[in-house]
């Protein structure tokens, strides 16, 4: 028979690829093999056809429900139904963003507080651009000054602007910015992900929203089948996204240190007395303030500090017009791009120099995309335009207004460029700004580890959500501290601006050059835009980034060298993880127990069914652990409906509550086994407890069930349920992967309600515990057995519900290269100790938790 069955109380199943693949590995199946091959778990299970999952036709496939003899048959049922398929076409369309059903005025708050969490970096940058610059290639002349500025004004109109508000911030998953939002874009289109859990149903969630929108599409799909057919070409892929993300979190160590010091930097110019020390330790007084603050929310802290931000740029455009009116007006022929080409004349290897400060006026461009999950595209783009982008121009035209009358200024532009009487509430203005600014990349860093981490290219941590409503505004309490105390090293070590500014430059350029790589992905895989257009984009940028990022290598040596060991220790803990989980995912796959082990287990194990729900959590996505066969052999029972749970993350922002879990069956209806995938997105948070999660799971896999019956009774009328066949053949022994050796003389999990001296016998099958269930003659069998299976799952929740835990480690074999026992036996070891437990996110008492380990040697 056909199996289809119905989805959760929101649970939706979508497996239209398994199925079109059913036919071809039930085929394979029948080829010799060790064990019987599990017609379902050859449809569900087996990795290799998930290739032909998409272009396969419907075939006829196995019903594993119902047939459950010796040997293995196909049965014809004509095209089959997937209850995964059924329900992923039945859900609604999700909401695309936390932002979509605000009006102007909620909008226009939002706009104002994207000041305060977005746009303090970049806002902050008139602080230190021109004081880099100039220490780099000193001025020599009005022109000098003029071409420094062109050189700024446009970094300003090309990066910021025209690269991040009009391209950049469009190519974001669903209201998602950052590398990892482009990655899981990608993922989302293209088999990518070297992580092999991906499911052909996850294609059906609503927020997958795949389309094919202009004529480019051949050469998209081309550029597809390249990238799923080579290895090569994913883990570069891999590689770049974990690169541009260790640099967005050298970027949350730097932006404090470079901002606060120039904002504290400025007493030096309002009181001779003081010196760098003293300037040292006021600024890490303030980034200790400033990170014991993180935890209070972006929402709160954003709102909080929207008015002083607004204060800030104001003063910005206030100071500059002030100065292009007291001071000249001829800066603005700046705007004439003639001046870099006579800049960089005139001054040649220092105006190479100079462009490590220039990029400074840019920073804070990143934190645009990577910030977005905390506002809309439009909020940002609106606030830059019209409010953060002039008041930038008016404040580097007003400094370079000074600096041509006062070229003794150079060192601090900013500070001494401000009228006399404004000095102190100016500079109480821009420490506040800078605090701010520092919260920036800060921000960022922890959404960018959000998303690594429920994308499998980071260890688990604490997470705290800071808004019930915004569900992207979190926390993360040790990588807070962790890039303070890093801060804090800088700060200490570095204390000169210029040196701090370069190794600013390399971590915000690490960042950018990935962006654009990634973007350029997008636009040919997914957007489908001219081709000319795409090379434009990234010739351009990639040129002109590249440019920047051999000016400030060149002074790497001068201590900014730091910053670049600390991205290089970020890129290896986020590979060395993603490493260890792909060799531990893909160890498990291939020891997975085959569904003839899982029917027809030995009695003489001495393990017996007991009344209750046993959740048994694993991270499989297909097939059933071997870590079960841990619990068979070890455990003197196991409980009379035992539901394999997989929570697993797909590269969607959010997953619906409509379409959380998808069920299928394991074995014939009487063994009461389940598989239940819980997918959530990487924005998703897990606040339900276990007790909501259980009532969650029971009502939906009666759901599930009552689908099914409904199905079933479509189906011919020659159909016979044999799920109740005994087998009586011969005693046979099977050796699973695992080395454990099974008797099959009697079925584990068969009837039995012949054996009347059996103590647990009204535990053992729904037939026996509800025998209680009154019989209706006006009810048909079907509707009879329904009724009954559901009053078994209720009686099993009432039971009891145990969480069965397997915890699997992983140890390189003996004869492994030495690289590799250090990366695994130690590095990912050392990871996977240190991490947070999958366990800490189910808030389960103890009572109720049963952990099993194993270890694999890959």
């Amino acid at each position: 028979m056909a199996e289809v069955g119905a989805g959760s109380g929101g649970s939706s199943s979508s497996r239209r690829g398994e199925i079109n693949g059913a036919g071809l590995s039930s085929m394979d199946s029948l080829e010799s093999r060790w064990v019987f091959q599990d017609e379902d778990d050859s449809e569900i299970d087996d990795e290799e056809d998930d290739d032909d999952y998409d272009d396969a036709p419907h075939l006829a496939g196995v019903d594993s429900d119902d047939e459950d003899t010796q040997d293995q048959r196909l049965i014809r049922t004509g095209p089959r139904i997937d209850s995964f398929d059924v329900e992923a076409l039945e859900v609604p369309g999700a909401p695309r963003s936390d932002y979509e059903d605000f009006g102007m005025g909620r909008k226009i708050v939002l706009a104002f507080q994207t000041l305060g969490v977005v746009f303090g970096d970049v806002g902050t940058s008139p602080l230190y651009t021109f004081s880099v610059m100039f220490s780099k290639a000193p001025i020599n002349g009005n022109e000098d000054v003029i071409g420094a500025l062109s050189l700024v004004l446009y970094t300003l109109i090309l990066i910021p602007l025209i690269k991040y508000v009009l391209v950049v911030l469009w190519a974001n998953d669903d209201g998602e910015g950052g590398t990892f939002a482009l990655y899981s874009l990608i993922c989302r289109h293209a088999k990518v992900s070297l992580l092999p859990n991906q499911l052909p149903s996850d294609a059906r969630i609503s927020s997958f929203r795949l389309k094919v929108p202009s004529a480019e599409l051949e050469r998209s799909l081309k550029i597809k089948e390249r990238l799923e057919t080579s290895l090569t070409l994913k883990k570069l892929l891999l590689v770049l996204v974990l690169a541009g993300t260790s640099m967005v979190i050298a970027d949350g160590v730097v932006t404090p240190a470079m901002s606060v010091m120039s904002a504290v930097g400025g007493l030096k110019v309002g009181v001779d007395a003081i010196e760098q020390d003293e300037v040292v330790m006021i600024s890490v007084a303030f980034l200790v303030i400033l990170f014991s603050v993180q935890k209070f929310g972006t929402s709160k802290v954003g709102l909080a500090v929207g008015p002083a931000l607004f204060i800030w740029f104001c003063s910005l455009a206030g100071i500059g017009i002030y100065n292009l009116l007291k001071y000249d007006t001829s800066v603005l022929k700046a705007f004439n791009p003639v001046h870099i080409y006579l800049y960089f004349k005139r001054n040649s290897v220092k105006a190479w120099y100079a462009l490590g400060g220039c990029l400074l006026c840019a920073t804070g461009s990143e934190a645009m995309f990577a910030d977005l999950c905390y506002f809309s595209v439009q909020s940002i783009q609106l606030t830059f335009v019209f409010l953060v982008l002039p008041c930038l121009l008016l404040g580097y035209l007003g400094q370079a207004a000074y600096l041509i009358n006062n070229p003794s200024g150079e060192e601090q532009p900013f500070f001494y460029s401000i009228p006399g009487g404004m000095f102190w509430p100016i500079f109480l203005i821009a420490n506040i700004a800078a605090l701010i600014a520092s919260r920036t990349m800060t921000t960022a860093t922890f959404s960018c580890i959000k998303q690594s981490t429920a994308l499998g290219c980071f260890p688990r941590l604490k997470i705290v959500h800071t808004s019930r409503k915004f569900m992207g505004q979190i926390y993360i309490p040790v990588i807070n501290w962790f890039l303070l105390v890093v801060c804090l090293i800088v700060v200490c070590s570095i204390s000169s601006i210029t040196e701090i500014g370069n190794a600013y430059g390399i971590a915000e350029l690490g960042v950018m050059m990935m962006t654009t790589i990634l973007v350029t992905i997008v636009m040919l895989l997914i957007w489908q835009i001219n081709i000319v257009i795409v090379l434009s984009f990234v010739i351009f940028f990639l040129g002109l980034e590249l440019t920047f990022f051999s000016s400030v290598l060149w002074s790497v040596t001068d201590g900014s060298w730091i910053i670049l060991v600390f991205a290089v220790i970020m890129f290896l803990i986020m590979y060395i993880w993603n490493y260890g989980s792909k060799l531990k995912y893909e160890t498990e796959v291939k020891q997975k127990l085959s569904m003839d082990l899982m029917r027809e287990l030995g009695c003489n194990l001495g393990t017996i069914r007991a009344p209750g729900i046993g959740l048994v959590y694993n991270e499989l996505a297909k097939g059933v652990p071997a870590i079960f066969g841990h619990f068979l052999t070890t455990l003197p029972a196991i409980h009379s409906m035992i539901i394999f749970v997989c929570i697993k993350y797909v590269p969607v922002p959010m997953v619906p509550q409509s379409e959380r879990f998808l069920f299928r069956r394991v074995c014939p209806k009487s063994y009461h086994i389940f598989r239940c995938i819980a997918r959530y997105g990487y924005k998703d948070v897990r606040k339900e407890n276990h007790q909501t999660f259980e009532q969650l799971l029971i009502e939906s896999i009666e759901k599930f069930i009552r689908r099914e019956a409904q199905e079933r009774q479509l189906e011919s009328d020659g159909d016979e349920d044999t799920d109740n066949e005994e087998d009586t053949s011969l005693s046979r022994v099977l050796i699973a992967p695992n080395g454990s050796v099974y008797s099959l003389a009697v079925p584990l999990l068969a009837e039995f309600g012949s054996s009347s001296n059996n103590p647990i016998s009204e535990a053992s099958t729904s037939e026996e515990v509800t025998a209680d269930v009154p019989v209706d003659p006006s009810i048909s069998d079907a509707e009879h057995g329904l009724e009954r299976e559901l009053s078994f799952i209720r009686k099993a929740k009432e039971s009891g519900v145990v969480y069965l835990l397997g915890h699997g480690d992983i140890r390189a074999r003996k004869d492994s290269w030495f690289i590799k026992k250090l990366v695994i036996n130690y590095f990912y070891a050392f990871l996977r100790k240190n991490c947070r437990r999958g366990i800490a996110n189910l808030s389960v008492p103890h009572s109720h938790l049963m952990q099993v380990g194993m270890t694999y040697m890959v």
